[in-house]
């Protein structure tokens, strides 16, 4: 299989549901003709050559009128796509994101549809810096109406994208930017769609459960390639959604392994983890012989100093000592 990178994925994945449906289009700052076409990061590259300036729309520097725009097109009829060019801008979208288009269903008593993909780019380890690497997946994911996306591999997102761009209801789609032309994958050339709120085993293990989100599976992945080395089988689940989330998929991992660590890339504190381990503890309780581990960023703003913006993220080594403490504690050492 031909393997591309994740934003070529992600570039795909527009073109493809852009063909197929004529009233899907894509709003964002700079989309269409800034930074030579494609936006910041390349992901909309050759869209304006060939839908045109009536479906890949500049906008004016406003998150909130993106957002809102979207809101308005989405309950004509349409699906639009609105890029909020860096995670770190969500909240200038909050108003709209929160209190109207994830409410809109209830509000006409399920009688229309709100078809909205929030495209955005989020994360560290680039040194973009306090203002333009942060990881706000758990605000949005504590909104009822919304959906969440995090896909980690260039498959997952163009199979994610195109479902999120077929769904009825709000997506936020979150991509890291990390991954954008550092990761490649393989990805099929027919068509596929990956369903939301599915989530996925990336490595199969015997001996603990390290559950990641996002860019942190990589990191994830990498850690079970450690603690190989030592004998211990680590098995990586990626929710790929967390909202909804696939409770079976970690669940079932829990109860064959018995241990589990919790890895996303935001702060600890107040982390989407959380409310895993919270999940562990309501239904998974009998299947753990030991504490569960959090693995996350430390509870600071994010440093610019690329040393400093390092130490502040969680990586491999983080997780191979959080899973050594945990199967210590299991064998009574």
């Amino acid at each position: 299989m031909r393997e591309i990178t994740y934003i070529e994925a992600i570039n795909e994945a527009l073109i493809e549901e852009m063909e197929r449906d004529e009233k899907v289009f894509i709003m964002g700052e700079d989309i269409a003709i800034g930074y030579g076409g494609g936006g910041v990061f390349g992901a909309t590259r050759g869209l304006l050559e060939k839908f045109g300036e009536k479906r890949v729309i500049d906008t004016p520097l406003s998150e909130s009128a993106i957002a809102g725009c979207a809101g308005g097109a989405a309950l004509m009829g349409y699906r639009p796509i609105a890029e909020i060019m860096f995670g770190d801008f969500l909240p200038l979208t909050a108003d709209h994101m929160v209190n109207i288009t994830s409410k809109m269903r209830w509000v006409l008593g399920g009688h229309a549809d709100v078809p909205i993909v929030y495209r955005t780019a989020y994360g560290a380890g680039v040194g973009a810096g306090l203002h333009h690497s942060q990881s706000l997946e758990a605000w949005f994911a504590h909104i009822p109406g919304m959906k969440v996306v995090m896909p980690s591999t260039p498959a997952d997102a163009k199979g994610l994208l195109k479902s999120a761009i077929r769904d009825n209801d709000p997506v936020l789609f979150m991509e890291h930017k990390f991954l954008y032309k550092r990761l490649k994958g393989p990805v099929p050339e027919e068509e596929y769609l990956t369903p939301i709120g599915r989530g996925d085993v990336k490595r199969e293990g015997e001996d603990i459960s390290i559950i990641a989100t996002g860019a942190m599976v990589q990191q994830a992945l990498e850690a079970a390639k450690i603690l190989e080395k030592e004998g211990i089988s680590a098995e990586v689940v990626d929710p790929r959604t967390i909202l909804p989330l696939d409770e079976e998929i970690i669940l079932n991992s829990v109860e064959k392994t018995g241990g589990a660590v919790i890895v996303h890339e935001a702060p600890t504190t107040g982390g989407f983890g959380g409310e895993i381990a919270a999940l562990l503890a309501d239904k998974g309780i009998d299947f753990l012989d030991g504490p569960v581990k959090r693995v996350g960023a430390l509870f600071c703003p994010i440093p610019s100093s690329p040393e400093m913006e390092q130490f502040y993220l969680p990586n491999a080594d983080k997780i191979v000592k959080a899973a050594r403490e945990i199967l210590t504690f299991s064998a009574g050492e």
